[in-house]
């Protein structure tokens, strides 16, 4: 109760706020002059800031969802996503000490007695823990990842609070079941719950290092076991300029243009090779070394992309390359689930005029933001939701479109992804693939045959036996069975409201006690105003239907 009393403070304070923004009242309701307790400003705040602010009030879990959610660029317009991203840089550091107590309570001794040295003061605060630099005994250079003591305690209580109010919200708001709150909640905590075990994050480390052990130019910092459990993590420390530090990679000699090819090829190899990819890749990520090789960090978040994804994708492409709307609606269909019934004829036409906007010009031609922003703009027109891993590639993908265009401004990530997506159509075809589908297909085809019978006999024996419903679910009946119950509320208000007129006025007619006439002014004001107020309330419930 104490924490829920929290979470309502805070979207109650920022609710506020919201609500002036979406009424277009900002700029006469002032929460940026520090009502409220918001920040002081000139200029007053948006609506997106104002849903990161009390995502920050709301503390550990919120902060980490507001991240999430900056990926979900199928969910989230571009506005909002920009907002939420800023969430990674506004936590403040441990106090003084906290680190160095959790190390001791994970390894069994203090920092002193496993490192040669050790950096009190972080190299970067997050929301789930913070790094330090140290030195091992052996003269090593590592990084210390330790997490935030009660984070899990409180990530867990977030995370039944955050589910309670999913359901509630479906129960209770049409958007909120068309979104599926529940299953993103779900979502959330599978995706929360991997980041908190600094043990996958080693073993993500391990598995990138694995995939480019054959690539010279990249380079994964290697994981010290013997110092590291599932909330303190030792990583060799990456040196080297950062990706985003253009004076200093001119300095160094640095081509600008093929580096910015070179980490496009890493991201690329990750995705359409290995499957398995790096899902935030933002510049503090990447740091160039000496003779330009391409050091990465941070394998917390990361993603994953099977073979019938990547099937869809081709199918995706083959759509957009062929103009052919049929093929087009099918791989959106495909891709995106569907939470209600899709009007094909409209998504057909939405369709049709994307792929226009992009007719005659080749995939290398196209700048992958903005067809994506169009993209993901119809599939929030008909509600369609792309899969957690996909949603996380789209975003990998634009991020490292902006990173490669700070780099070179010439540069365009689908001439990098042109060979893997003809390589894509090329396998969709391949006479291995259509092999193992039509094999698939014929043990399925095999196995139905067998199992037909006797479900048809099951079937049968239950008609027999009169053991046999059918469940009918009429569709497009709910919004006027929810009229016919406001209907019948306004009506028993009404009567409500008149009986108590009726009621007061009869009994101040008829009854008199003592002393009667004091009171009687204020018995009729009383009865009045809440007449007044049923009446008010009834007017305004046919209004707000209007």
């Amino acid at each position: 109760m104490r924490r829920s009393r929290e979470i309502a403070k805070a979207l109650t304070r920022h609710g506020l706020g919201y609500l002036a923004g979406f009424l277009g009242l900002a700029r006469f309701v002032p929460f940026h002059r520090g009502l409220l307790g918001h920040p002081r400003r000139n200029l007053p705040y948006t609506r997106p800031e104002h849903v990161r602010m009390a995502l920050e009030d709301m503390g550990v879990t919120f902060a980490k969802l507001g991240q999430i959610l900056a990926t979900r660029v199928d969910l989230l317009p571009p506005d909002y996503q920009a907002e939420l991203a800023l969430l990674q840089d506004r936590v403040r550091p441990l106090p003084p000490g906290t680190v160095e107590k959790a190390i001791e309570d994970e390894l069994g001794a203090p920092p002193a007695e496993i490192f040669c040295s050790f950096d009190a003061e972080p190299l970067a605060a997050a929301s789930i823990g913070q790094a330090h630099a140290a030195t091992l005994m052996d003269g090593t250079e590592v990084v210390v990842k330790v997490r935030r003591p009660g984070a899990a305690a409180q990530v867990e209580e977030d995370l039944s609070i955050l589910a309670e109010l999913a359901v509630a919200a479906s129960h209770r708001w049409e958007i909120a079941e068309q979104y599926d709150l529940v299953g993103l909640a779900a979502e959330f905590k599978q995706a929360l719950t991997a980041e908190l075990d600094y043990v996958r994050e080693g073993h993500n480390a391990e598995t990138f290092a694995r995939n480019f052990a054959d690539n010279p130019d990249v380079h994964i910092p290697r994981v010290f076991w013997d110092s590291s459990t599932g909330r303190v993590l030792t990583m060799e420390r990456m040196r080297g300029i950062k990706i985003d530090d253009l004076p200093g990679l001119e300095a160094a000699g640095i081509d600008r243009r093929d580096l910015a090819e070179r980490a496009a090829r890493v991201v690329l190899k990750m995705v359409f090779e290995d499957g398995f990819f790096h899902a935030d890749p933002h510049p503090g990520n990447f740091f160039i070394q000496a003779g330009g090789h391409i050091a990465l960090i941070d394998f917390g978040m990361v993603g994953t992309i099977d073979a019938r994804t990547r099937e869809q994708l081709a199918r995706l492409l083959l759509g957009v390359a062929s103009g052919d709307r049929q093929r087009l609606v099918d791989a959106f269909l495909e891709l995106g689930v569907a939470r209600q019934r899709v009007d094909r004829a409209r998504l057909s036409e939405d369709l049709g005029d994307l792929v226009s906007r992009y007719d005659g010009r080749s995939l290398g031609e196209l700048r992958l933001g903005p067809l994506l922003d169009d993209s993901l703009a119809v599939m929030r027109r008909h509600r369609l939701h792309l899969p957690a891993s996909l949603a996380l590639l789209l975003k990998t993908l634009v991020m490292h479109e902006s990173l490669g265009t700070a780099l070179d401004p010439d540069f365009q990530l689908t001439q990098v992804l042109s060979p893997y997506a003809k390589r894509l159509i090329r396998a969709e075809f391949s006479p291995s693939v259509w092999s193992r589908r039509l094999g698939v297909a014929g043990f399925e085809a095999a196995r139905l045959g067998v199992d037909l019978p006797a479900q048809l006999r099951r079937i049968l024996g239950q008609v027999e036996s009169g053991g046999l419903e059918v469940g009918m679910r009429p569709l497009g009946f709910e919004r006027i069975i929810e009229r016919f119950e406001r209907l019948a509320n306004r009506i028993v208000l009404g009567i409500l409201a008149a009986a108590f007129i009726n009621g007061l006025a009869i009994l101040m007619s008829v009854y008199r006690p003592p002393a009667f006439q004091a009171w009687m002014g204020t018995l009729f004001g009383v009865g009045f105003l809440l007449a007044a107020g049923l009446g008010s309330y009834i007017a305004w419930g046919i209004l707000r239907s209007r």
